[in-house]
C-alpha cells in the first residue's frame, strides 16, 4: 500500500516537472516569436519595407541619346532614330523553350535566324540579356506587345540607333557604331556607366574619338509589376542628358563630289582652307556604306568589303603612304632658295637622262627639256633639273624644309588613331633604322619625291595650304565647334626665311597650270574668278626597267598593280587665294591626264560655294 502511494506521488511530480518544461519551452518559444516579430516589424520595417519594394518595383535604364554629327552647313551628317527591339532574360523566363518558339512564330524567323539567336542564348549568362532582335518592324513590335500576356519573360524595348543619311560619303571621317562589347566597356568609363543591352557605340573615326561626349546619359524608368514580373504602372521618369552635338567644317557638297570623282578608283581628295585650316573635304576611296554595321554585318556584306582588292577599310587620306613623286618639287625648289644654293637664274641643260657614277638617271620626257631654269623646270616638270638642284642641296637640308611644311608628321595629332606620321628620310635617319650610310643617289631620288620618303594625302594638303598662304604655319581642323579654341602659341608662324622665295615657287606652279607647255595647262581655267595654280606628280610602285622604256605602253597596257599613282596638289584662286587640295589616284597613271581634271571640277564648286561659307562663318553662334 505504501510501495503504491509512493509510485503515484513520483508519477505526480514526474508529470508536473514535465510540464513545467514544456511550458517554460512554450513560454520561451513565444517570447522568441514575439520578439523576432517586433524586430522584423518595428525595427526591421525600412530594410524589408525596401525588400518588398525591390520585388514590385523595378528600375530600367533605357539607351541614351546619342549627339549627332552636323556638316559646316547645319546638315545632319550622323543622326537617330528610334529602333524596336525585343529582350529576353532567359533566367526569369518560366518556359524558355516556349516562348522562344512562339516568338520564333509571330516574328516569322527563318530557321537561320532561330538557330542563330539560341546560339546568342548558349553564349550567355542566364542572367543577361538576351537580344532577340534589335531593328523590328513597327507592324512585328506591335503584334509582341498585343501578345505580352503569353510572353512571361519578354521585353519590347524601343531603343536609339544611328544613321547615316550620306552612307558611303562620310564613312572614313566619321566611321560607324556598332553593338558595345566586353573591351569597349572595359576600356571607357562612359560606356561602362551608360551600357545598356544592345547600346552602339563608336568603333572607329570620330564616333570613337568623341565618344565620351556623344554618348549621353541614360533615362531611367521606375514602374510598378505583379507577382508574375508584369508591368502594372509607371511610377516615374528620370530624364538623361542626349550627348553632345557636333559641327564639323566639311562641305557635304564638296565632299560628295569628291567621292563621284573617285567613283570606281581607289585614292583620295583633300579640301583645306589655306588660312582657318578648316577641311572643306576629306573623301577616302572606295568606301562603304557604314549603316550595314549599326545592327551587326551580314557575313555576306563583310566579305564583300574585306575582299575588295581596292580596300574600303582603309582610311587613305591618313593611312595611305605614298611616294610624293614631282609633287614635293615646290618644296625641293623653296629649300634650295632658301638655302642660297640656287636663285632663278640657275639653269641646266636636260638630255633625258643623268648619267652619275655608273648610274643613270632618266627624266620623264625621252629627248630632254634643253636648258630650263627653275621656273619652265617646275613648269614642265622636268626631273633631270631637280636631280642637280636635290644634289647640290642634300638629303638634310631638304628634309628640314620638308618638315616644316607639314610632311613627315601627323597632321591631326591623335584625334584619329589610325594616321600615319610619313618618312622624310635623312641621313641620320637611314644610319639609325638600317645601319647604312646615305647615298648620293638616295639623295638624287629624294629630289622628285622617291626613294625613302613617304608622305600622306593630308600631309600634302597641308603643305600646299602654307605655301599658298604665304608660308605661314596652320593647323588643320574639322571640328567647326572648337573655333578659337585652344590655338597653338606659333599658328601663322613664318616658315621662311624670304618671303621672296614662296612667291617665286607660288609663280612657278601657277605656270605649271596656266601657261603652254605646262604639265596641268589641259586642265587649266581661264576665268580668273576660279583660276588656280598647281604641280602633277607620278608616283612610281615599281622599278623602270630598260625593256619597260623600250616598250613605251600606254598606262591601259600595263597590270593595274604596276600602273604609277596620279597625284595632284593646288591652291586657288591663285589672284587671291584660299583653299588648297590634294588628289591622289592610286595606280591612275599619270597626274596630268588623272588627277589635275578632278581639281578643276573642285574648284568650281569650291569658289562657287566660298560666299555661302562666308556667310555662315559671319555668324558668332550657328544654331544647330
Amino acid at each position: 500500500m505504501i510501495n503504491s502511494s509512493s509510485d503515484n506521488v513520483k508519477k505526480l511530480n514526474s508529470i508536473n516537472r514535465r510540464m513545467f518544461i514544456t511550458g517554460s519551452l512554450k513560454f520561451f518559444i513565444m517570447i522568441g516569436l514575439v520578439s523576432r516579430l517586433f524586430f522584423l516589424q518595428v525595427k526591421e520595417n525600412k530594410k524589408y519595407l525596401t525588400l518588398s519594394d525591390k520585388n514590385r518595383i523595378r528600375e530600367w535604364k533605357l539607351a541614351p541619346v546619342r549627339g549627332e554629327f552636323y556638316d559646316y552647313f547645319g546638315n545632319t551628317i550622323a543622326g537617330n532614330f528610334e529602333a524596336y527591339q525585343l529582350h529576353i532574360i532567359p533566367e526569369q523566363v518560366e518556359d524558355f523553350r516556349y516562348v522562344i518558339y512562339r516568338l520564333k512564330d509571330l516574328l516569322e524567323l527563318s530557321n537561320k535566324e532561330f538557330n542563330k539567336v539560341l546560339k546568342k542564348k548558349n553564349e550567355i549568362k542566364p542572367w543577361e540579356t538576351l537580344i532577340v532582335s534589335d531593328n523590328l518592324s513597327w507592324t512585328k513590335f506591335s503584334k509582341i506587345n498585343n501578345h505580352l500576356y503569353d510572353l512571361n519573360g519578354v521585353k519590347p524595348v524601343i531603343s536609339i540607333s544611328r544613321n547615316y543619311p550620306f552612307k558611303e560619303n562620310f564613312t572614313h571621317v566619321l566611321g560607324y557604331v556598332s553593338q558595345a562589347n566586353e573591351k569597349d566597356i572595359e576600356n571607357t568609363e562612359s560606356i561602362k556607366k551608360n551600357f545598356v543591352p544592345g547600346l552602339k557605340v563608336g568603333k572607329v573615326g570620330l564616333e570613337k574619338s568623341y565618344e565620351d561626349i556623344l554618348i549621353g546619359t541614360n533615362d531611367i524608368e521606375r514602374y510598378e509589376v505583379n507577382a508574375y514580373g508584369r508591368r502594372i504602372s509607371q511610377l516615374e521618369f528620370q530624364k538623361g542628358e542626349k550627348g553632345k552635338s557636333i559641327r564639323l567644317t566639311i562641305d557635304t557638297k564638296v565632299q560628295k563630289l569628291a567621292g563621284d570623282l573617285l567613283k570606281d578608283k581607289a585614292g583620295s581628295i583633300c579640301v583645306m582652307d589655306i588660312y582657318t585650316g578648316a577641311i572643306i573635304a576629306m573623301q577616302s576611296s572606295p568606301s562603304f556604306d557604314p549603316n550595314l554595321f549599326v545592327f551587326g554585318i551580314s557575313n555576306d556584306d563583310w566579305q564583300l568589303i574585306r575582299n575588295n582588292p581596292l580596300k574600303p577599310l582603309v582610311n587613305k587620306t591618313l593611312q595611305g603612304n605614298y611616294s610624293p613623286g614631282s609633287t614635293i618639287k615646290p618644296i625641293v625648289a623653296l629649300s634650295a632658295l632658301e638655302n642660297k644654293i640656287i636663285n632663278t637664274n640657275f639653269t641646266v641643260k636636260c638630255t633625258g637622262k643623268t648619267e652619275m657614277y655608273g648610274q643613270t638617271y632618266h627624266c620623264w620626257k625621252k629627248k630632254g627639256h634643253g636648258f630650263v631654269s627653275l621656273r619652265n623646270a617646275m613648269k614642265q616638270s622636268c626631273d633631270t633639273y631637280f636631280y642637280e638642284v636635290a644634289r647640290k642641296l642634300g638629303v638634310d637640308r631638304l628634309s628640314e624644309t620638308a618638315k616644316k611644311f607639314g610632311l613627315g608628321d601627323k597632321v591631326f595629332g591623335k584625334l584619329f588613331g589610325i594616321e600615319k606620321s610619313g618618312l622624310i628620310p635623312n641621313t641620320q635617319w637611314k644610319k639609325n633604322a638600317l645601319g647604312k650610310g646615305w647615298l648620293l643617289g638616295e639623295t638624287i631620288i629624294t629630289g622628285i619625291g622617291q626613294g625613302y620618303i613617304q608622305t600622306t594625302p593630308i600631309q600634302l594638303c597641308l603643305m600646299t595650304a602654307q605655301i599658298a598662304n604665304g608660308g605661314y604655319k596652320i593647323y588643320p581642323k574639322i571640328i567647326a565647334n572648337d573655333d578659337n579654341k585652344n590655338e597653338p602659341d606659333d599658328k601663322f608662324k613664318a616658315l621662311f626665311k624670304n618671303s621672296n622665295h614662296i612667291k617665286i615657287v607660288q609663280d612657278a606652279m601657277f605656270g605649271s597650270t596656266n601657261e603652254v607647255m605646262g604639265t596641268s595647262y589641259r586642265s587649266r581655267i581661264e576665268n580668273k574668278k576660279y583660276q588656280f595654280a598647281g604641280k602633277t606628280g607620278t608616283s612610281q610602285v615599281k622599278k623602270i626597267t630598260e625593256r619597260d622604256r623600250e616598250l613605251d605602253l600606254k598606262t591601259f597596257e600595263i597590270p593595274y598593280e604596276e600602273r604609277d599613282h596620279a597625284l595632284y596638289v593646288a591652291f586657288g584662286p591663285y589672284k587671291s587665294p584660299r583653299y588648297a587640295l590634294s588628289i591622289i589616284v592610286e595606280h591612275g597613271g599619270n597626274g596630268s591626264t588623272t588627277a589635275a581634271p578632278m581639281a578643276k571640277k573642285l574648284f568650281k564648286l569650291i569658289i562657287d560655294r566660298h560666299l555661302l561659307r562666308q556667310s555662315i562663318n559671319s555668324k558668332k553662334y550657328l544654331e544647330i
